[in-house]
């Protein structure tokens, strides 16, 4: 089609026929449904639309995908993704998880930004608990709270954040950390980005845990990052609260493919 329309072929039995809803439409109008789509109702049904239209707003990702496919409208790539009011929905917090069977998620910083370690419990009421441990050079903690203005003296202050001595990250205060971690609370496997992250992932290993390799693309994230928003939507995450963890939330972007996987957004 693009062809045609642009003069490179010249096809008089070809006929190209668009409808998209104008930038300006209300995307929740089933008039404006109606507008984009001329067989709703036939072909499309008004009621599956009207429950595509329903999730959409309730997470930005769905809204982008369903503007695009839904209504043809033009929308950007990157989309702001989990709704904070169903994230701070998710404060509730388990009695004790000591002894418990759990994973982790470890993602180290280069040098100065801040590293995290995350378990996840999968409670026998379908819940999950998440349990976040956070690091930070002493000396960066300043100049990143004014450069990102987020109280990050007082996290520390508070000890939702550890601040590790000099400039830059010490991972061997993560890593004991870690193993202390591992004495308290049933740690089945840990998720690890190997990038900047070779010698501590061996360490690890050899410390008993079990180490698993994990991609920052497409094929790696798709299904998780769909299914963390389905459990914050559905009130199935418990988060304790944690600031320093909604304040990443809320920043949190993704990207999408013209297959509508779903990963997070590097930029």
């Amino acid at each position: 089609m693009d062809l045609v329309l642009s003069g490179v072929i010249h096809d008089s039995a070809f006929f190209p026929f668009i409808s998209a809803a104008a930038p300006e439409d209300d995307w929740t109008d089933p008039e404006v449904w109606k507008e984009a789509n001329p067989s709703f109702g036939i072909t499309v049904n008004a009621d599956q639309f009207a429950e595509d239209c329903k999730e959409a707003q309730e997470s930005p990702a769905k809204e982008n995908s369903f503007r695009r496919y839904r209504l043809n409208q033009w929308t950007e790539q990157d989309v702001r993704w989990l709704n904070r009011e169903k994230w701070d929905a998710c404060d509730g917090t388990s009695a004790d998880l000591d002894g418990k069977e759990c994973y982790g998620g470890l993602d180290l910083s280069s040098t100065t930004d801040l590293s995290a370690f995350v378990l996840v419990f999968p409670g026998e009421d379908g819940k999950f608990d998440v349990l976040p441990f956070f690091w930070v050079p002493a000396e960066g903690a300043k100049r990143r709270e004014r450069r990102d203005r987020v109280p990050y003296t007082q996290w520390i202050r508070d000890g939702f954040i550890e601040a590790t001595p000099g400039e830059a990250i010490d991972y061997d205060r993560i890593r004991n950390r870690i193993k202390e971690l591992g004495e308290r609370y049933q740690i089945k496997s840990i998720a690890i980005d190997r990038w900047n992250a070779t010698q501590l992932s061996m360490q690890l290993d050899g410390d008993g845990f079990e180490v698993v390799a994990f991609g920052q693309g497409y094929a790696s994230m798709n299904w998780p990052t769909k299914k963390l928003e389905e459990v914050v939507l559905s009130g199935r995450l418990r988060h304790g609260g944690n600031p320093v963890l909604r304040w990443m939330a809320g920043n949190a972007s993704i990207e999408t493919d013209a297959a509508d996987n779903w990963k997070p957004s590097k930029k």
